[in-house]
């Protein structure tokens, strides 16, 4: 609350007026303030809070600046929450130097809340997510209200600003009602496809400048000294960006497809072997993509590329367990040599479950569990499944009766 400043209703030359909600009470971070049943006006620049009518007259009010505002959102109700009143939740910025003196000089808390009583329109986020993004304030800002132009408007001139509130009921009131709603939501999506746009269009810049400068390095062009070379390409695939495989480069599926397992053998090569020689294939699935950037692959031709490993030779193959899980599994893994640590781990601490072998071997759960069936098949384990979890213990019929 130490973030409101007293200030005048009346709207700059600069400001315009976006909406007023009736009946809202303003929380000190979660702490419930005097400040209830009031109006709240949005602006281009600012929340208006004042009591009923204090706005439309001219009034001194309560006024917070949208510069303040580092994010809000609608609260999530509890469980136990029916009938309570809709709140948002903004987040603010440390104060100013230069604040004006307003209706709180300290607060230990870094967001206030905004409680509706007479109901949230489903619209307030999308109107106040708009006025911040296009940030009037920074190009036009407020008038000091000394200035000779914002003398000129007088609270009669708000007066024929803010429009007045029309109850509407029945059919035709819901049509319309639905019909704003719409409207609006399609002036989002709209804003929000022209941002993606222009997004999808500088990052295709970017790859189109990394992969000029990746032939470059590939033929040898410039004074490029070797360390620099080494050292820029580790750049390039830090960023995901090293000429990915792309279908349109090639005639045919079967060409495509061998030269995107190429590829993955050299980016998975190395990952595979830090993680213990096993991945799995959503695992690969999400850490290609990552760092494919734009041109992303489809789970069948993740799928297509990896049944080609095996023929090709590669360092890494595509592994089915009985159960049906997937994983890419480096060339030189084996299976005994896991069977025989895990054995002995089991051995060491009495029992495993897979969620504790997960936790010391630093895997997943789901290959923690095949390591401990492949253990199981090869006789090194024996398995107790109960209703809290499937617990791995040595197989005692190995051991010699002294």
């Amino acid at each position: 609350m130490n973030r409101f400043e007293y200030a005048d209703s009346r709207l700059a030359p600069n400001e315009t007026f976006i909406r007023r909600d009736i009946g809202v009470r303003l929380y000190d971070g979660d702490v419930k303030t005097s400040f209830e049943g009031g109006e709240l006006v949005l602006t281009s620049h600012r929340f208006l809070w004042g009591r009923p009518g204090d706005i439309s007259r001219g009034h001194i009010c309560l006024s917070l600046s949208f510069r303040h505002v580092v994010s809000f959102m609608e609260e999530v109700p509890g469980p136990f929450s029916f009938g309570r009143s809709k709140k948002i939740v903004v987040h603010l910025s440390e104060p100013p130097i230069d604040k004006m003196p307003g209706p709180l000089d300290n607060s230990i808390h870094n967001y206030i809340k905004l409680s509706f009583k007479e109901g949230l329109d489903p619209i307030f986020l999308s109107q106040l997510s708009d006025a911040i993004m296009r940030r009037k304030w920074e190009h036009a800002p407020i008038m000091p209200l000394n200035h000779p132009d914002t003398n000129k408007k007088n609270s009669a001139d708000i007066n024929k600003s803010l429009p007045q509130i029309k109850t509407r009921t029945g059919i035709i009131g819901i049509e319309r009602s639905l019909k704003e709603q719409q409207k609006a939501t399609d002036e989002s999506i709209s804003m929000a496809f022209q941002d993606l746009k222009k997004l999808m269009e500088m990052a295709k810049d970017m790859v189109s400048i990394s992969k000029t400068i990746s032939a470059k390095i590939r033929e040898r062009q410039g004074d490029i000294t070797e360390d620099e070379t080494i050292r820029f390409k580790s750049y390039l695939m830090s960023l995901g960006i090293d000429d990915p495989v792309t279908r349109d480069a090639y005639k045919n599926s079967n060409e495509y497809f061998k030269q995107l397992a190429k590829q993955l053998a050299d980016i998975l090569e190395e990952p595979i072997t830090e993680v213990g020689g096993m991945m799995t294939l959503t695992d690969v699935y999400c850490r290609v993509n990552r760092a494919r950037g734009l041109e992303l692959l489809s789970p069948e031709d993740l799928l297509n590329a990896s049944r080609q490993l095996a023929p090709m030779l590669l360092p890494i193959v595509l592994r089915v367990f009985d159960s049906g899980v997937m994983v890419l599994q480096a060339r030189s893994h084996d299976d005994n040599a896991i069977v025989d640590l895990i054995a002995d781990l089991i051995k060491e601490r009495g029992s495993i479950t897979a969620e504790e072998l997960a936790q010391t071997e630093g895997i997943s759960v789901l290959l923690a569990r095949e390591r401990l069936l492949v253990t199981e098949k090869k006789g090194r384990a024996c398995r107790d499944d109960t209703i809290e979890a499937l617990r791995f213990y040595p197989n005692l019929f190995l051991e010699k009766d002294d």
